[in-house]
């Protein structure tokens, strides 16, 4: 490069930089090029013209200008900080990371780096590495809007759903009109339940960006958990405008329309849904409520997975204040009738938060619960109840268990289990001789067990008693009461216990 060329390289960059940042991309991009012919070799030039294919999603483009740019100079944290960036975008996280470390070796108080990093790190499930990130780039700069984001949906995905809020808020003030911040706060705000406050978000996300439709798609759950349902419908249906491929939304418009007694237009929902992607054991199993398949001998465990796990932040809450849930109380007063030990080993089947540990405790010398729902397990164990937590399927775990229990329950467990045969057979190795076996499940007047619109299964009190005659069990007790509410519904349901023989 001749010394009289240097002016014309500097001039021409910056007019470049200008048009780059006036979101010109092409020019800025020809100027660059420009760049390059007088100077191949030149950073600058390389490393932003990598920034514009990323941009222009090239990523093929932007890591060849990014590598260049970093041959010239390895030691500029910007260019291993945007080739992180790069190969974030493709999905190569293990090489993302990297590369952000040698950009935070390079400059340490990189806050883009730290940010970034933190990210990549959410997208590998490492959230308390990535937490710890956020939290460094913010003690570097108290005010950085988008780790106080990243660090709220981090928050968000280990449950901890009022702390997030707090983040969404702070990045919300500190940068008006943030619609991934007002997106996240609805997000948090829907899994706390307080789903008139999310409602109020997702209308304001779809107020600045109508064509968000994530926003509406989960505008449409809360409204369907108000019990909305046309409303609903109406979201559902601009979410999948805005997106005709959308399995989530297809399968949530099913289910609106099934409790709005439209089978057939429901039955063409959950087939779209399953065309598209939807996991099919759940589409199969929503079809069998609508007895168009077979119903299956128990609720796919996905199902019951993401249910409970949506529902742990606050499943004590709705079911005592809002559907009046007497299972607990029930069984456990069916069981003292029956005079079980008062030095017991017990065993609590879909134990879920442990609303029967602080029944079952005063007996027990030990407690164990086991529940297929890794967030309900959490809120079991903050009850320090229990002795131990097994995230299982309930007859897997009977059947694998070395233990041998004097009193084993289930409580509201068997209305997502149809054929009981192999609980039975699970309990009865498990179960000391004599020992009782007390569970609760909602009746059936004519099927052996039957899978209802509501998604649950009912069991008819002969198919129980056939269950006892099958496995060694004596028939103590059988009662009927109501155990909850279910859409201003009282819902009717058998206590039972069983002993050994």
């Amino acid at each position: 490069m001749s010394s009289s060329s240097a002016p014309e390289i500097t001039t021409m960059l910056q007019q470049a930089v200008t048009l780059h940042q006036q979101g010109q991309l092409q020019a800025a991009g020809d100027l660059y090029q420009q760049v390059l012919t007088r100077q191949p070799d030149h950073f600058d030039a390389l490393q932003l013209l990598g920034v514009i294919a990323r941009q222009g999603g090239d990523a093929p483009s932007a890591l060849k200008y990014l590598n260049a740019a970093i041959a010239v100079n390895p030691a500029q944290a910007i260019a291993h900080c945007n080739l992180g960036a790069t190969l974030q975008d493709l999905g190569r996280s293990a090489e993302a990371l990297a590369s952000y470390d040698r950009a935070l070796q390079l400059n340490p108080a990189y806050l883009l780096a730290l940010n970034n990093r933190g990210n990549v790190l959410r997208s590998l499930g490492r959230l308390e590495e990535s937490l710890q990130n956020y939290q460094h780039a913010l003690q570097l700069k108290p005010d950085y809007a988008e780790a106080l984001l990243n660090r709220g949906i981090s928050l968000q995905a280990m449950d901890q759903h009022e702390a997030a809020l707090a983040d969404f808020d702070a990045a919300m003030q500190l940068k008006k009109n943030n619609i991934d911040a007002c997106f996240a706060r609805a997000v948090s705000l829907q899994h706390l339940q307080y789903v008139e406050e999310a409602i109020q978000d997702y209308d304001d996300v779809i107020h600045q960006q109508p064509h968000h439709a994530e926003a509406w798609c989960n505008r449409g759950i809360c409204l369907q958990k108000l019990q909305h349902y046309e409303e609903a419908l109406t979201s559902y249906g601009n979410a999948l405008k805005i997106r005709p491929v959308y399995a989530k939304a297809q399968q949530q418009l099913g289910r609106v329309l099934q409790l709005l007694a439209r089978d057939d237009e429901a039955i063409a929902a959950y087939g779209q849904a399953l065309a598209q992607g939807a996991d099919a054991e759940q589409i199969n199993y929503a079809l069998a409520t609508l007895g168009k398949v077979a119903a299956p001998v128990a609720s796919p465990a996905a199902y019951v997975t993401e249910l409970f796990d949506q529902y742990a932040g606050h499943f004590d809450q709705h079911l005592l204040t809002v559907l009046d849930y007497q299972v607990p109380v029930l069984l456990v007063a069916a069981l003292e009738r029956q005079g079980p030990p008062q030095r017991s080993n017990s065993l609590d089947l879909g134990c879920g938060t442990g609303l029967c540990a602080r029944f079952l405790r005063p007996w027990s010398t030990r407690l164990t619960g086991v529940d297929l729902s890794a967030r309900m397990l959490e809120k079991a164990r903050q009850t320090e109840l229990y002795d131990d937590l097994h995230q299982m399927e309930i007859a897997a775990f009977l059947q694998q268990s070395s233990q041998h229990y004097d009193v084993i329950v289930a409580a509201d467990v068997f209305v997502y289990i149809g054929d009981l045969h192999a609980v039975f057979a699970g309990v009865k190795k498990a179960l000391c001789k004599g020992a009782l076996f007390g569970f609760s499940c909602e009746v059936s007047s004519t099927a052996d067990y039957l899978l209802q619109p509501s998604h649950r299964y009912a069991h008819s009190l002969p198919y129980l008693q056939a269950l006892a005659d099958a496995h060694d069990f004596v028939l103590l007790e059988a009662s009927q009461a109501y155990a909850r509410q279910d859409k201003g519904e009282k819902i009717r349901i058998n206590i039972i216990v069983m002993q050994r023989k």
